[in-house]
């Protein structure tokens, strides 16, 4: 069991104790000290007396406290990202730079208010502190050299995320000029940080959509290119058949019948493959598909049922192996109906010599599973990761010149159907058997 990791930085909070101890027992060191000098005497006096020593003390040391616990927690916020988000806002990072400056400009000037009176009290270099406190004034001079001292303080204590800020910047112009993989450092957790973070991501987003569109461009071309190719191949042969036949370069009539007989042929190739691409454009574009509750037992049965004749022109049976006798998917019968034929017609054209094809039903972990088994030729090991890919065929040998290749498309439109249907389909090949497994989440039917 994994230990939960506490939001609480405690080594920062014993840091930060400690820290606030010792700033409270200096402090407290300085204050008496400062008892017997005018004028602080009278006001800590004043303090002491309506506040109270231990209110002031707590005050002092909760905020040094919060301050030393903020940055201590900055630093370790990596090793715990779900620190306390009220120490991880820009807005107390502000208020903490604000009171540092101010902690800061106070000790200055209290420090060099003491100094001015050590030096006027017992040094001989006092004339010139003299004349400024006869002629401009004590209070004038604390106060421009407090506000000055405050500001420069301020600019230090928020220079960090003064600088992230131009990070940030910095790398929304990279975004902008399109440099896509430059990455913004997340070296804050507070809103600063899950701005640079939310940048990153959408930097990261944009990337994918634009290597996206590339890859679709290049789909496109290769569609565009596998198409023209293989619809010049059967479109050849027609027009060199016909131009036979116009220009009656043949013997007789039976050599013309032969000549017609290739053209229609090859006719017949080339509307299959106009009609497969464009199923196949309309299954990519987002088809809709009429779902609706199917059983895959029935349905496996009824479409074995309409293939028996074609297995018997192909010298070939086929069983079905189930224990179940009901299997309810969600599915557009119709567009299932044609990956079944493409995968049996795979079956019978690459498997006959199997003789036998098997079909099996099971229910595995709220899945409906479906394999279709023939026992061919085994499909080389370099082509299964590319089987249902478009325009891919194992055998190239097996072209439409011959008349026994199909047209490249028939696995990857049955992949299309599927996959539209929230299933899986999946092959592997051995030298025993071949194996097209398709999945499907089960419909729970209300009772």
């Amino acid at each position: 069991m994994m230990k939960k990791k506490n939001k609480f930085n405690l080594k920062a909070a014993a840091a930060s104790l400690g820290a606030a101890v010792l700033f409270a027992v200096i402090g407290w060191m300085l204050l008496w000290f400062m008892l017997d000098i005018n004028p602080y005497d009278k006001t800590i006096k004043w303090a002491i007396e309506n506040i109270g020593s231990t209110p002031i003390a707590a005050a002092a040391g909760l905020l040094i406290f919060v301050i030393c616990y903020r940055k201590l927690d900055q630093r370790g916020a990596s090793d715990n990202p779900k620190g306390y988000k009220f120490f991880r806002t820009i807005r107390l990072s502000f208020i903490i730079a604000f009171l540092q400056s101010l902690g800061l400009m106070l000790c200055c000037v209290i420090a060099g208010h003491l100094l001015a009176y050590f030096l006027i009290q017992y040094t001989s270099y006092n004339r010139t502190l003299i004349w400024i406190v006869n002629n401009i004034g004590s209070a004038p001079v604390i106060a421009i050299f407090g506000c000055l001292l405050f500001l420069a303080l301020f600019f230090w204590t928020s220079r960090n995320m003064i600088n992230y800020l131009k990070e940030i910047r910095f790398g929304l112009q990279q975004l902008g000029a399109g440099e896509l993989d430059y990455v913004i450092p997340v070296k804050a957790s507070d809103e600063l940080g899950e701005i640079a973070s939310s940048i990153n991501g959408l930097g990261k987003q944009f990337n994918q959509l634009l290597q996206d569109e590339r890859n679709a461009e290049k789909s496109k071309n290769d569609l565009i290119t596998g198409v023209s190719h293989d619809l010049r191949t059967p479109l050849t042969s027609i027009l060199g058949f016909l131009e036979l036949i116009d220009q009656d370069r043949y013997q007789d009539e039976v050599e013309l019948r032969y000549f017609v007989n290739i053209a229609y042929e090859k006719s017949k190739h080339l509307k299959r493959l106009i009609d497969d691409l464009f199923e196949y454009t309309k299954l990519n574009n987002g088809m809709p598909l009429e779902l609706d509750e199917l059983d895959i037992v029935g349905f496996a049965l009824q479409l074995t049922e309409e293939f028996v004749p074609s297995l018997e022109k192909a010298k070939m049976t086929c069983n079905i192996q189930t224990k179940e006798n009901t299997l309810f998917i969600m599915a557009d019968g119709n567009m299932l109906a044609r990956a079944f034929d493409n995968l049996m017609t795979n079956a019978m054209q690459y498997g006959s010599t199997g003789k036998i094809i098997d079909l099996q039903i099971e229910n595995i972990e709220d899945r409906a599973v479906i394999r279709v088994i023939n026992y061919g030729e085994q499909i080389p090991a370099q082509d299964v990761p590319f089987i249902f890919d478009r325009f891919y065929r194992v055998d190239r040998s097996r072209s439409s010149e011959s008349g026994s290749g199909g047209t490249g498309l028939g696995l990857a439109i049955t992949k299309s159907i599927i996959e539209a249907q929230n299933g899986r389909i999946s092959v592997s090949s051995s030298t025993k058997e071949t194996i097209f497994e398709m999945s499907f989440p089960l419909a729970h039917l209300e009772t």
